[in-house]
Order: structure tokens, then sequence, then C-alpha cells
């Protein structure tokens, strides 16, 4: 146990003082190659966000639903079936991704999610007139899907360098943004210009998520496995090989990095040889497991994943039923790019990981609570076909875009790199794997529970949404720990104590790692 915590102090004594450390700022190649990797790896963002979007406009298709043979009181049923068996089959991959990940690498899980999602994407495109076989080929692709949305956050947050790796780490939201606004103007398109009696008008966008997921899968053979799980696993000239071509670099800047990743990843070995589940629910584990599982639930409860699945109910509230709620909604897609790519690019690694968290959900809880005192005193028509948006209408409109801006600065990208960063080696897949299940898990409560909340709340589901945001932004300062600037062997050797600072020099070289019998 003494080598143990003389390894993991020289870890953090280097991590204070090395002045060789791999800057990316010089290197150009390595920033393309840096960018080229989380592009790739986030294209499973894109799929996650087209797949989530196109399956709402699909089933309003009368040629799908002709080819189904359902309608009237059968479409509520059929609408929470086909979205909500995918996020089962997500769920249930989040704990078989785990111990994939741990055995064949980041790499192999991508390839084989990307191939898993294909099937069950290739059986939906099939005009197979069975609406179980639609469901079957929902959870197939839920499991895909899943699987990849626990190896992305790892596989970008153990290649990058820490100065570019909340960049990159948030290419995740930015790509799902992407895929949410595609999946709108395809089902907008195919419903405006191919004939409702034609197959065709719902097979073309759902055939054409094996476009990004055929991209994940043999994009995989571009880039290398991950440095660190090769380290983890004993294969140094491949870990050497892989970090010397991330980095584009082969100098002693470089080898000192291998370095810190090797002690790094030893002294976890040695700490928690022979790992056990339990291992999990003790101190520091627990703590950072549990971190995950909030950031990841309140990701959900902040409402803005309920207004992408359900946009044009929430806009009927404002402006009423009609294409106005529709077109909002396609602005509101286009927002949500914009506002996500500006803070990926300009933002990212300039602010504060925990200030960020901390003031977006302050601001969209008042931007959702000033909504519903609005939507109150002035509720929308009854039917807003042909009617001119009232003034209090623009405002309401106003307050939703500003609200979305503040989730694609905060909460949309922030929590894929924060929760990939805050777990030692040892525990990162199991780590990571509960907190995108949890976001899978509220995701599916929520796309459940929301038509039933916009019909019976009203201007009432507003200022529920405010109340969580204010509830997430004072826990979000009571609890959430700074990570940016650390490298991830910094912060998996420092204390997760609630109420200090990863930063805080008093815990710079406390061994506190892991907790596990024997010591």
């Amino acid at each position: 146990m003494e080598e143990t915590q003389a390894l993991l102090q020289r870890c953090s004594e280097d991590e204070q003082v090395s002045t060789t450390a791999v800057n990316m700022k010089g290197t150009m190649l390595g920033k393309i190659r840096a960018y080229w990797l989380g592009s790739v790896v986030c294209m499973g963002g894109f799929l996650f966000g087209y797949d989530s979007g196109i399956v709402r406009g699909v089933l309003t298709l009368a040629s799908f639903q002709s080819d189904y043979r359902y309608g009237g009181t059968n479409e509520t049923r059929t609408s929470s079936l086909s979205v909500g068996l995918q996020q089962l089959g997500g769920f249930i991959a989040c704990f078989i991704a785990w111990p994939l990940t741990d055995k064949l690498g980041r790499k192999k899980s991508l390839m084989i999610s990307s191939f898993i999602f294909c099937i069950g994407a290739t059986i939906q495109t099939i005009n197979t007139h069975s609406l179980a076989a639609f469901y079957f080929a929902r959870v197939v692709a839920g499991l895909g899907l899943g699987a990849a949305t626990v190896a992305v956050p790892m596989f970008n947050s153990e290649m990058m360098p820490k100065e570019m790796r909340g960049q990159v780490g948030s290419f995740f939201q930015w790509f799902y943004t992407f895929g949410i606004f595609a999946s709108y103007w395809v089902d907008y398109g195919v419903s405006r210009g191919i004939a409702s009696t034609s197959p065709s008008q719902w097979q073309i966008p759902i055939g054409l998520q094996l476009v990004p997921a055929a991209f994940l899968g043999l994009g995989m053979l571009t880039i290398p496995e991950s440095t660190r799980w090769l380290t983890k696993n004993g294969r140094h000239e491949e870990a050497w090989r892989s970090l010397q071509w991330i980095r584009a670099d082969d100098s002693q800047s470089t080898a000192d990095e291998m370095e810190e990743i090797r002690s790094g990843v030893t002294a976890e070995s040695m700490a928690t040889e022979g790992f056990h589940v339990r291992e999990l629910l003790r101190g520091e584990n627990f703590r950072r497991i549990f971190a995950a599982f909030a950031i990841f639930t309140a990701q959900q409860a902040i409402g803005a994943t309920a207004f992408a699945y359900f946009g044009p109910q929430y806009f009927s509230l404002i402006v009423g039923n009609g294409e106005q709620s529709l077109l909002l909604t396609a602005i509101f897609g286009a927002v949500k790019v914009v506002a996500c790519g500006v803070f990926v690019l300009f933002f990212a690694e300039r602010l504060s990981r925990r200030q960020v968290l901390i003031g977006g959900a302050a601001f969209m809880a008042a931007c959702q609570i000033a909504t519903a005192a609005v939507v109150k005193a002035f509720p929308a028509p009854k039917n807003g076909e042909g009617n001119a948006v009232a003034p209090s209408g623009i405002a309401t409109i106003a307050l939703i875009y500003l609200f979305i801006i503040a989730y694609n600065f905060s909460w949309g990208p922030m929590p894929w790199p924060y929760v990939s960063e805050i777990f030692p080696a040892r525990i990162r897949e199991p780590g990571v794997a509960v907190g995108v299940a949890s976001q899978w898990l509220f995701n599916f409560v929520f796309s459940l529970t929301t038509p039933y909340m916009i019909s019976s709340m009203g201007w009432g589901t507003f200022l529920l949404w405010g109340i969580f945001d204010a509830v997430i932004a004072i826990l979000s300062f009571a609890f959430l720990r700074e990570t940016r600037g650390l490298s991830l062997e910094a912060i998996a050797n420092q204390r997760f104590k609630f109420g200090n600072s990863l930063e805080n020099g008093s815990d710079k070289n406390k061994n506190v790692l892991i907790e596990h019998q024997g010591d």
C-alpha cells in the first residue's frame, strides 16, 4: 500500500510541476487529428439526435400509418412505444457496454455498436407491415445507440489533451443538435415532396439513419485505440504509437505524457487489484458515481429534451395549433445548432465547467418561470391557423429561444466531457455507464410523461421545469467540482469532496483514489 501511495503522489506532483506537458497549441497536425477523432466518434451523437427526432415525424406520415394499419386512438400508444422501446434498449445497453468496452476496447465497441444499430435501422426501413417487427427493430437500434453513448465520452476523454478535452467532448451535444435539426427538415421535406401513398415517404427518412451509422463504424478504421485502455491492458507499444498518432509528435514532452499515463494507470491498478462492483459504493467512488448519475438526471430534468421531442405541442400552448407551431419548432432546431456550435468552438475551454452549469441552470429557471407567467396571463388562441402571433406570444417565443441557447451553452454539451473526466481509469467504464444509463432512464421517463403534462398542466408545465432548473442550480453550486485544465490522472488523484474544489491545494497530494478492501 505504501508503494501505491508513492505512485499516486508522484502522479499528482508531476501534474503540478511538469513544464513539459504536451501543448497542442504548437502541433497543428495533432489538433487536426484530435478534431477528426472527436468528429468520428461523436457521429454517435448525430445518430442519437437524428434517430430521436425522425421517428416523431415518421409516425405522423399518412403513408406510414397506412402501411402499418394504425391511427386514431392507437396513435398515442404507437408513438409512446416507438420512442420508449428504443430508450429501453439504450438503457439496457449501458450496462452491456461496460464489460464490452473493458474487454474489447473503445474502438471495437463502437464498431459493434454501429453494426447492431444498422441491423435495427434496416429492419425498420423494410416495409414489414408489422408494428411488432418495427418495435423489435427499435429495441435493437436502441441497444446499438445506447452502447455508443457509453463508449464515445470515454474514448474522447482518454484521447484528448486537457487543453481540448472540454471542447471536443462537447462535440457530442453539438452533433446531437445537428441530428435533431436534420431530422426536422427531412421529415418536412418528405411530407411535402413525396406522395402520401408511397412507402418511400417514410422509408427514406428511416433509411438515412444508415449513413451516419456507417460513418461511425467505418470511421473507426481511421483512428487508433484509446491510449489509456491499451496501457491498462499492458499493450504499451501500441499505447505509445496511439499517443504519438493523436499528438502527431514523438518528442520528449509526448514521452513524458506517456510516462504520466503509465504511472497513473499502474497506481490505479495496484490500488484496486481484484475489482468488485461493491467498490463503487465506497467513499470517493460513490461520490463520483452519484455525481455522474445526478448530472445526467439533471440534464433531462432541465426540460430541453422534452422540447426536442414535443416542440410543436409546446409551441401550440403559445401560438395555438397550426403550421406556426411547426415552423417555430424548425427554427428552434436551427437555434440549437448555432448556439451549441458557438459554445463548442469559442467558449468550451475558456469557461469554468462548474460556473457554466450553475449559471446555465439559473438562467433557464428564470426563462421558464417567466414563460409560465406570460402563458398563464395571455393564453394561446384555440386555433393559431391564420392568426398573427400576439406580442405576448412573441415575448414567450423569445424566452424559449433564450432558454435553449442557455441549455446549449451549459447543460446540453457540458455533462458529456464532465462525467467522462471525473473517474479514474479503474472505474471509468462502470462510472460512465451509470451516468449515461440515468440519461436514458430519465429520457424515457420525461418523454413518456411530457404529453400528459402538456395536456393536463398547460402553462404549469413551464413552471415545473423552472422549479426543477432552480433546484438544479442550487445543488450544482453546492456540490459540483471544477475539472477544467487538469489531466485525467490529476483529477483521479484528488478528493472529490463536496464543498472543496478539485483544485484546492490542500487536497493536491492526498491519495484517496479508491477505497478498497485490505487497506
